[in-house]
């Protein structure tokens, strides 16, 4: 019994780490929710990228518009041609930066004022399901493993392992799930 309910919680974790949970970004029609008013309006501009024809060119007009008045609305810059897996959360999307080269994993949290940013060596990776930090600061060609967590006003510089924790600047593992 013991051992099932293991199993279950590690496929859950996979699951959350792979497959995006769209429903983080639903919102109900009328609903004041402006951080998913800008992936929605992302979204539409891919999808109407993948198309062809004249309507495709209106709707990616369209799309264009409504990602730059929910920019402004947000305060966030999240470039129209990031490559955002689903499920992202931006509970307080203010301030939020984010690389037009960076890729961020599915169902990820970004609380606000944080920056996914490039060097000169290149630009961050996040995984799946991965946690940050309000003011936190990812930098240069990193790459955070699935399920990490990055504290909040951390400077991430160093690649983060699946399942860690990292907090400082510049950031340090203070945990790996599973250890001690």
């Amino acid at each position: 019994m013991e051992r099932d309910r293991a199993m279950d919680e590690a496929d859950e974790a996979m699951r959350l780490a792979t497959v995006p949970d769209w429903s983080r970004e639903t919102k109900r029609f009328g609903q004041w929710y402006p951080s998913r008013s800008l992936l929605a309006a992302i979204r539409a501009w891919h999808a109407a990228r993948a198309r062809r024809g004249p309507l495709a060119y209106l709707r990616e007009r369209l799309a264009v518009q409504r990602h730059r008045f929910w920019s402004i609305v947000t305060g966030a810059d999240i470039p129209i041609d990031s490559v955002i897996g689903g499920g992202l959360l931006l509970p307080h999307p203010n301030g939020i930066v984010i690389h037009p080269a960076a890729r961020i994993g599915p169902n990820c949290l970004l609380f606000q004022q944080v920056t996914i940013g490039a060097t000169q060596r290149g630009v961050p990776t996040l995984g799946g399901h991965v946690d940050v930090g309000a003011g936190a600061k990812i930098l240069g060609p990193v790459m955070i493993g699935d399920h990490a967590r990055i504290g909040a006003n951390a400077v991430v510089v160093s690649d983060v392992p699946a399942g860690a924790t990292a907090v400082g600047i510049p950031a340090r593992i203070v945990a790996i799930d599973g250890q001690d």
